[in-house]
């Protein structure tokens, strides 16, 4: 009887993983991230009228922001690795459940406390679970490695267009309804991610089988930690967290105070949307042709170089406008190669944990680009010190991406599971 049932149970065990149709991943898995960062990136625009409507300082604000990007990071991690066990479906459900809460939390915080807990906890928890790593553990599981690149720059360029579509509405929604009804409206808005998450469910995750071949968590993140390449890799994701979240919170803050409308703030970070859209597809569409090391080195120094410029030129709608642009291009154009690099270097089989860790230290990085905003302008009434971070940043993440080995890393069975006699 035994006998039987372990060869039944070993005859399911094979026949568990079933991938997802290429249209279906990118269709509801590109949707769920355009929703997510869509109405995470337009936070910035709270922050004048809820600090002005309860008389707080911008660090109280900034601070929970801040600490949402940490959750974001630490809870990532956690997510990935029931994602790479039980598969994204209930990860994306329970999430979204929890970014709604959320943000009708955030409407009713009357204290920084409670800014905390629902702005900075909950969503941070939600967004976890409904952004990237999930996502793209789903991708490297299910779309042919030589598609894994350009499925990833879909995936992220979806996300642009979710900027670009949902950053004018919530700027629109604030001017019309108000900023706590625009809360309450964007809080029933993410629940659409709920039917989106039935076109990611994995027949094989079903039963908690998961993917994960013999290897085991603590062997994958012992091999992954032990890797100088790796290392390299989350020391640049960390400035590509400092440089982002600083300017999509701080530029409508940074534009206003030099006597620039708040349409301007709206239509920049759209525009950053809009072209984030080409430079994500094209770096996921160039990761298959071009060493992805050296692409994200050239992102880097370009962000670097763009923020340089700007802040040494007459500030104008204009040249707001082109800075937007051209950062926009360079947004989020490195998820896609640092995502392929983990895939390439450590297979697919916690590709969602090990994205986690490294989109850890990209959040750490956002904690203190969004906190030392609201910190240092708060002493000084200006901006200019966290600029000049930015610039001294990019140039550094320029440089230490140059030496990452992207060679696939070689296992023996004994490796692959240390139990194994």
């Amino acid at each position: 009887m035994n006998s039987k049932s372990n060869t039944s149970t070993q005859a399911n065990s094979d026949a568990v993983f079933v991938p997802i149709p290429l249209w279906q991943v990118l269709c509801c898995g590109a949707a769920v991230i355009s929703i997510a960062m869509g109405i995470r990136h337009g936070f910035g625009l709270w922050l004048q009228p809820m600090t002005q409507a309860h008389e707080w300082s911008r660090q109280n604000y900034s601070f929970a922001i801040a600490v949402q990007n940490l959750t974001w990071g630490v809870v990532g991690v956690f997510s990935g690795i029931l994602a790479d066990r039980f598969g994204a479906f209930r990860v994306v459900v329970v999430c979204a459940l929890l970014y709604a809460a959320g943000l009708y939390g955030m409407a009713y915080s009357s204290s920084p406390e409670m800014l905390l807990l629902t702005t900075g906890i909950l969503i941070g928890c939600a967004q976890a679970g409904t952004t990237y790593a999930v996502i793209y553990g789903l991708i490297g599981r299910n779309v042919p490695a030589e598609k894994r690149s350009w499925a990833m720059g879909v995936a992220a360029a979806a996300g642009s267009f979710g900027q670009f579509l949902m950053v004018p509405t919530e700027g629109w929604l604030i001017a019309w309804a108000g900023w706590q009804t625009a809360l309450i409206i964007l809080a029933c808005a993410v629940l659409v991610i709920l039917p989106l998450a039935f076109g990611l469910r994995e027949p094989g995750f079903n039963r908690g089988q998961g993917h994960l071949g013999q290897q085991t968590i603590a062997h994958a993140v012992g091999e992954a930690f032990g890797l100088g390449s790796f290392k390299l890799l989350m020391s640049g994701y960390f400035v590509c967290g400092f440089q982002v979240v600083f300017i999509a919170v701080h530029m409508p803050g940074y534009l206003r105070d030099h006597g620039l409308a708040p349409q301007v703030a709206s239509y920049a970070l759209a525009l950053i949307g809009l072209f984030n859209i080409f430079g994500t597809y094209l770096a996921g569409a160039l990761g298959e042709r071009i060493a992805k090391n050296k692409m994200l080195s050239a992102i880097y120094l370009g962000r670097a170089i763009a923020i340089s410029i700007f802040i040494s030129t007459p500030l104008s709608p204009m040249s707001v406008y082109i800075f937007a642009s051209v950062m926009g291009f360079l947004w989020l154009s490195t998820v896609p190669p640092t995502n392929a690099v983990i895939a390439q270097i450590f297979g697919v089989a916690h590709l969602s944990m090990l994205g986690g860790f490294v989109f850890l230290s990209h959040q750490l990085g956002s904690f203190m680009g969004v906190w030392l905003g609201g910190f240092l302008y708060d002493i000084y009434g200006n901006y200019d010190i966290v600029w000049y971070l930015c610039i001294a940043l990019g140039v550094f993440a320029a440089l230490i991406n140059l030496p990452i080995k992207i060679t696939p890393i070689q296992r023996g069975l004994r490796e692959l599971n240390p139990r194994a006699s």
